[in-house]
């Protein structure tokens, strides 16, 4: 039989009696939850929650259930998701000459840990440029971009998301800008890995740049991409402690570490659903 998982995720004003309504509508279409978090943040005033739940063998389709949970997202004023766990989530990613990135998400997604489909792999550099990454027949596309052809090569990459219908936009060390309007179509479903603890040392050469204030911590930052460069949502940080012994390329070499768990958490927190947009922050429901 079919897995018959849902996850349904929604926020909205806060207020009595939410909880005790969507646990009354998925216990009325016959349905079993099997996990639910919620968080109440009192700066906003807003609930956020997740719920993971089975529909059994005498329960509401799941076309009745979006329906049902539509007329409660009227009732409540809710932006709520709800996805069959099943259907897997289709993903872009896009990369310059770095692959270390590229190459984590491809081994990840070989071995069943980011549950997902690769709708195309995108470059502003040729494929030879990730030639250390085994990409094998999945569809590469190469857009070349220069400052005065950025327009046109964000229109090709716009419409290479709609015919593949992606899901999910992923920056694997994408590194090129992303145009304020490109950022707008994509809010909340493009990913970016910034090889920074934001917010902290932007722009070129961070390690050297962190290199240079004798830091004792380098880490990287996993956030949505908006029009504001580097200032968008966060997902997913981590840092590592470094030494007065360190180079800028051992801080290099350890970055790219963290860089690549940074993404991966990220990603797979998206694709779980795990993640709701709260103004400038997120809430990450983890395990």
């Amino acid at each position: 039989m079919p897995e018959r998982t849902a996850i349904l995720t929604l926020s909205c004003p806060n207020r009595p009696g939410i909880v005790a309504a969507v646990s009354t509508l998925l216990f009325e279409a016959g349905c079993n939850i099997l996990d639910a978090q919620q968080f109440d943040d009192t700066e906003t005033d807003r609930f956020f929650m997740r719920v993971v739940f089975n529909r059994l063998e005498q329960s509401q389709t799941q076309a009745a259930i979006a329906a049902s949970v539509g007329d409660l997202a009227e009732r409540f004023g809710m932006e709520f998701t709800l996805r069959e766990r099943e259907a897997r989530k289709r993903v872009m990613l896009l990369v310059s000459k770095f692959d270390h990135c590229l190459a984590d998400l491809l081994y990840r997604w070989r071995i069943g840990e980011l549950p997902m489909e690769i709708s195309a792999i995108v470059s502003n550099h040729g494929r030879s440029s990730i030639a250390s990454t085994d990409i094998g027949d999945l569809p590469f596309h190469h857009l070349p971009v220069t400052r005065q052809t950025k327009m046109e090569q964000e229109a090709q990459l716009w419409q290479l998301v709609q015919e593949t219908n992606t899901d999910l936009v992923v920056l694997a060390r994408y590194m090129q800008i992303l145009s304020d309007g490109f950022s707008a179509k994509l809010l909340g479903r493009c990913i970016n890995i910034h090889h920074s603890f934001l917010p902290g040392f932007k722009g070129a050469k961070p390690y050297h740049q962190a290199h240079e204030r004798g830091v004792k911590l380098i880490g990287a930052t996993a956030h949505y991409v908006t029009p504001d460069l580097d200032e968008g949502p966060i997902i997913e940080q981590d840092v590592e402690r470094i030494s007065h012994r360190d180079t800028p390329d051992d801080l290099v070499r350890k970055g790219r570490d963290i860089e690549r768990r940074v993404l991966a958490r990220a990603v797979l927190h998206h694709l779980e659903d795990r993640v709701i947009l709260n103004g400038k922050k997120t809430v990450v429901f983890t395990d």
